[in-house]
């Protein structure tokens, strides 16, 4: 596999295999280069529960110490808890030591503002010239501030803004009882504290000790969540919630243990904020037409955005969006508790909706707009992507185009959406049709337009 590819710099940061490629030497130069960036600010610094964390947590210190900045550590939390921390905090920036989805040999870090946002294109672009060029602010012995703990802060404010828009005390009375697999991630306590003790659920929880390694695929996916849909069986829940490692990504399994669709869960929560709230919707070109269907029945605009987080935030704060997200991912963006996605928002909302209508998930589910979906990914060589994308054009003359990430093919029958991965060297491939039949000979003509198995 070529050098470069195990070491990607993306929208939401710099990812790579620890090791060889994604070294404490080099994270030490990015965070320096953050922390010039920042003008020597205090910067919140958080990670999941990898086995390289902690060294690669040393090393951020190091290098944002070294150009000045003060340093406040929140320790191991999700990602949006570091997020909304930073931003509620006047902080100059934040950086989130993890790789999300990806498997465990895999870190990152991920970069965000002052607002607590993931860097837009221009700041992103300063900062790697910055990093490239390498005038780096070097702190005197006398400007080397100190490194600032604090555990306690981040999970609070946290819980208090995901409690706001739900009847809490609704959820309260209903004793829901619901399962968990956290993945041994950053959200393994935090989730526990919140669905047990402040939403006063029932709980049965797997896979939520923080100093083991995760038990499955990182990515919380129907195909990886087994012990899940099993928990839920066994002990007879009435959801299931499944995170990533470092807790953005939300999955749902309904009470038979059947797991939902990611494209589903976004649309469930995209329904009942749009119940509440005025405003738009914003998703990822990927994500399913039943937003499209969703939106409509409340009156409102769906606008779409290439793959990834920071792309999706911007197009949000643009056009005022009340909702957001990326369905294939399980990612769910409100803004009124910050703009990122959060699977608290997501398990707050859902079983606040359970709660209000009385209704087992599957009944709410069942409701939705029915498609078909397919997902899939192909590994490709360098230099090749523009030659595929071609032939994946001209085998269908009469779709519609977008070209904005990607390629995506609009059909009468569905759509069809091939993009480069922002942090794996794949091409990913997602297919979507009202008809099954109709999906099966989508994905089949891309399959064969890309010379990869149908």
């Amino acid at each position: 596999m070529p050098r470069e590819h195990l070491l990607k710099i993306g929208v939401s940061g710099v990812r790579g295999v620890v090791g060889e490629f994604l070294t404490p030497a080099l994270a030490a130069s990015f965070a320096q280069a953050f922390g010039t960036y920042v003008g020597g600010a205090r910067v919140v610094v958080g990670r999941d529960t990898r086995t390289s964390g902690p060294m690669l947590q040393r090393a951020v210190h190091c290098g944002l110490l070294a150009a000045g900045c003060e340093v406040v550590d929140v320790g191991i939390l999700p990602t949006p808890t570091i997020q909304i921390y930073a931003g509620a905090t006047l902080a100059g920036g934040g950086i989130a030591l993890t790789a999300s989805h990806n498997p465990p040999e895999y870190n990152a870090l991920k970069l965000f503002n002052a607002q607590g946002l993931f860097f837009n294109n221009y700041e992103r672009g300063d900062l790697l010239d910055l990093y490239h060029q390498r005038d780096f602010r070097q702190a005197s012995n006398a400007e080397i501030r100190r490194i600032r703990r604090d555990y306690d802060s981040a999970p609070r404010l946290h819980f208090e803004r995901v409690l706001q828009p739900v009847d809490v005390e609704r959820i309260r009375r209903c004793r829901f009882r619901v399962a968990l697999d956290a993945v041994n991630g950053a959200g393994s306590l935090l989730s526990c504290r919140f669905l047990a003790e402040i939403l006063n659920c029932e709980l049965h929880a797997i896979s939520v000790e923080p100093g083991k390694p995760f038990p499955r695929i990182a990515e919380p996916r129907p195909d990886t969540l087994g012990d899940l849909a099993d928990l839920v069986k066994r002990t007879g829940a009435a959801v299931g919630f499944a995170q990533d490692p470092d807790g953005d990504r939300l999955a749902v399994a309904d009470e038979t243990g059947r797991i939902l669709d990611n494209d589903d869960v976004l649309a469930l929560v995209v329904d009942a904020a749009l119940r509440r709230l005025p405003g738009d919707v914003v998703v990822n070109l990927t994500t399913s037409a039943a937003i499209d269907d969703i939106a409509r029945a409340h009156g409102r605009r769906v606008w779409r955005t290439p793959v990834g987080e920071a792309n999706v935030v911007e197009m949000m704060q643009a056009v005022g969006a009340v909702i957001g997200g990326e369905g294939s991912n399980g990612g769910i963006i409100f803004p009124a508790v910050h703009l990122c996605r959060d699977s608290y928002t997501g398990m707050a909302f859902l079983l606040d909706r359970m709660a209000e209508t009385g209704e087992p998930v599957s009944a709410l589910a069942g409701r939705l707009p029915r498609y078909f979906r397919r997902l899939g990914q192909v590994a490709y060589e360098h230099g090749r992507l523009g030659p595929l994308m071609q032939a994946l054009e001209e085998s269908f003359p009469q779709a519609r185009l977008d070209r904005t990430d990607g390629l995506k093919l609009t059909l009468p029958e569905g759509w069809i959406h091939v993009r480069a991965s922002n942090t794996e060297p794949l091409l990913r491939l997602a297919a979507e049709a009202g008809a099954e039949d109709a999906l099966e000979r989508l994905y089949a003509r891309v399959g064969q337009a890309l010379a990869v198995p149908s």
